[in-house]
Parts: C-alpha cells; structure tokens; sequence
C-alpha cells in the first residue's frame, strides 16, 4: 500500500491524494476525505476509473494522481444529464467515445403488440435455465466472432460482470434461446438485481430478419410479465438502429443516455 500523498498546486486549497489501495485513491482536505477515486478492469481487458468528490478541487487533484499513476487508454462512463461530472472528465482530458441510450421496456403483451408473435417455422424457444450449455456456448462463441469481424464487440452495450478469461457466458440459466434441431440460432440474456436488465439479444448473421429477436423478446417479455415484472430496462449503443427500431416497435420509451469517456 502506498500511503505517500500526491500533492497539486494547481489550488491555494490544501488537498492532498492518497493510493490507500490498489486502484483505491482518496482526497483529503485537513484529514478529512473529500474525494474517492477508484480503477478497475471490465472483463473485456479495458480499465474504467471513477471518481466520487464533493468539489472541482478534489475531482481534479484525484483525475490527475490517477492518470499518474495509470497506464492508458482510461475510460470511464457517465450518466449524460450530469454535466458537472462529464465537465471533469474534460477537464482531465477524457472525449466521448460512445453514447448508449437507456430504454425502460414494457413487458405487457398488450402493450408491445408481441402476444401473437411465434419463432419462425422449424424453429422453437427454450427457456432460460433449460439450454443445452455447450450449444449456448457454441452460439455465443459464433455471434461474437460475426461482430468482432464487423463492427467490433466494443461497440456493444459495455459488459460488466465479472467473468473467467475466455469464458463469455457467466451463469448460464440466465439464457433463452432460439434453437433449430441440430443448433442454437439466437440468444437473449436476463439478469435481475433491482429489476429485470435484458443485457443482450443477439441473433446469427444468416439467420437474421426472419423475426428470431421479436420472438425471443416475446417469450422473455411474457414471462417477465407472468412473474410480475411491469418493465424491463436495456441499453443500445446510438448507431445500433436496427436494435433501437426493435424495442421502440414494442413500446419502449428512451429515458436516459450514458456517455462513455476514453482518455
């Protein structure tokens, strides 16, 4: 650990930094902590920092100690409407890289229009916690690559759960998925802390435009709305049309946007 302070005088305010953990920094002001600053690596390698300070001073003696101490590229990402927070960053030398607007999903059948919709012919809906883990992987593993060799996985909604390196699928019993007899063609994950996240719907490059993903949703959107759910909410990076046609198609309502920052 080290406890030796960073000292700016960029200000006649006698803030002071100090690393009291790996990737933790805090701003003391007279002993008090006015400031927390913290990094930390997403599961696709890249390191995010955030910083949590009660005044310009701090924000800005914290952004400079870290990218001190960091190695770069840095990222961060910011809820677009809190402009005092996206002026440090600038300030710190962070440009927009991306923006994802935040939708809230209706899950009501009556509402989204999906109550008669059903997966084209020869292909079925598995539920999640009932697929077949090696498929589901396989899928996986292949959608990725057909984006990867597009327009690149970054430019999907960013991935925060922590996983195992090379490992993709987290907790399986989170997937439904679109299978034909011998494959898997589509996959839609949901995960629940505080409400029901969809976190991906994704669907193989031949097999798009045959209404796979209105199928996935309807039947995720169903059961979320059995189980009591009023809404879901998910993000969708602002060039991806295609996917914000398919969810604003079905009602949702775009409520927020994020910024996502690299330095």
């Amino acid at each position: 650990m080290n406890t030796k302070p960073f000292t700016s005088g960029l200000s006649e305010n006698a803030v002071t930094i100090t690393r009291v953990a790996d990737r933790q920094w805090h701003a003391l002001d007279d002993d008090l902590v006015v400031g927390r600053g913290h990094a930390a690596h997403r599961p696709d390698g890249r390191m995010f920092v955030s910083i949590d300070a009660w005044h310009d001073t701090a924000f800005d003696r914290l952004a400079e100690a870290m990218l001190a101490d960091l190695p770069a590229p840095l990222y961060t990402v910011v809820d677009e409407a809190d402009t005092e927070l996206t002026a440090g960053w600038r300030r710190a030398g962070f440009t927009i890289r991306r923006r994802e607007w935040e939708y809230t999903v209706p899950t009501d059948p009556r509402i989204t229009g999906l109550e008669a919709v059903l997966p084209p012919p020869g292909v079925t809906i598995v539920p999640a916690g009932q697929a077949d883990e090696s498929l589901l992987r396989a899928v996986d593993r292949a959608i990725r690559a057909e984006v990867e060799a597009t327009v690149g996985w970054q430019s999907m909604p960013a991935e925060v759960l922590p996983r195992p390196v090379g490992d993709t699928i987290v907790d399986p019993a989170k997937y439904a998925v679109a299978a034909a007899p011998d494959r898997y063609l589509g996959l839609i994950r949901v995960a629940t802390v505080k409400r029901p996240r969809i976190g991906l719907v994704a669907v193989r490059a031949g097999e798009q435009r045959r209404g796979i993903a209105r199928a996935l949703l309807a039947h995720t959107l169903g059961t979320l709305h059995h189980s009591g759910s009023a809404t879901a909410w998910t993000e969708v990076h602002e060039s991806n049309q295609a996917a914000s046609a398919l969810f604003e198609g079905i009602g949702a309502r775009r409520m927020s946007s994020n910024l996502e920052l690299v330095r």
